[in-house]
């Protein structure tokens, strides 16, 4: 429990498929990286529980920083997202059958919330392992957008803290119906 934590989280598989990635790759994370302890949380895709766990974890841990992670299918590359809107609107309803239509995260909060995290390093190191990356602009209205925000309304820039969505995997695309042409990365 200290600066020398990094906290990063993955979600639970939601929309009907059976796996997620980022919870994959969260199992593959080292505990021990360049002298930090990762600690690891795995999230239900539902709002508002996903941002309330990821910040009492944030409050216990007080770590040196957050890297959030998700599943965006349909893009071909790793992409860390540049902000976070205050904006709540589910084409699909989440894990607990919320469906909120053009809600607010935070009453009266920001309109947008920028990552703390350092993208530009982020997009470099994910491109010097050979992966294509890029920055998003739009990190969507989902249960991924809702819990950025909170972290970062949460943190108020004392830390770095970010969200980076990864592309589906091969599981997800082969062989299943209306993902014939689905971009994919493998693990």
């Amino acid at each position: 429990m200290s600066a020398t934590d990094i906290l990063v989280t993955a979600f639970m598989p939601f929309g009907g498929d059976s796996l997620n990635p980022t919870e994959a790759v969260l199992g593959m994370l080292p505990d021990d990286m360049g002298g930090f302890r990762i600690e690891k949380l795995l999230l239900p895709v539902v709002f508002g529980e996903a941002a309330r766990l990821a910040c009492a974890e944030i409050d216990r841990l007080s770590p040196a920083a957050v890297i959030c992670l998700g599943q965006a299918g349909g893009r071909r590359a790793i992409t860390p997202e540049e902000s976070a809107k205050n904006l709540m609107d589910a084409r699909i309803p989440d894990n607990a059958g919320n469906k909120p239509e053009a809600e607010p995260i935070e009453a009266g909060g920001a309109e947008k919330l920028y990552s703390t995290h350092p993208n530009d390093a982020i997009i470099a190191a994910i491109r010097a392992e050979g992966l294509p990356a890029q920055l998003s602009h739009d990190a969507g209205a989902y249960v991924c957008n809702s819990l950025l925000y909170g972290v970062l309304s949460h943190t108020g820039g004392r830390i770095p803290a970010g969200f980076i969505h990864v592309p589906f995997i091969k599981e997800q695309v082969e062989g299943v119906p209306g993902r014939e042409d689905t971009p994919f990365m493998e693990l």
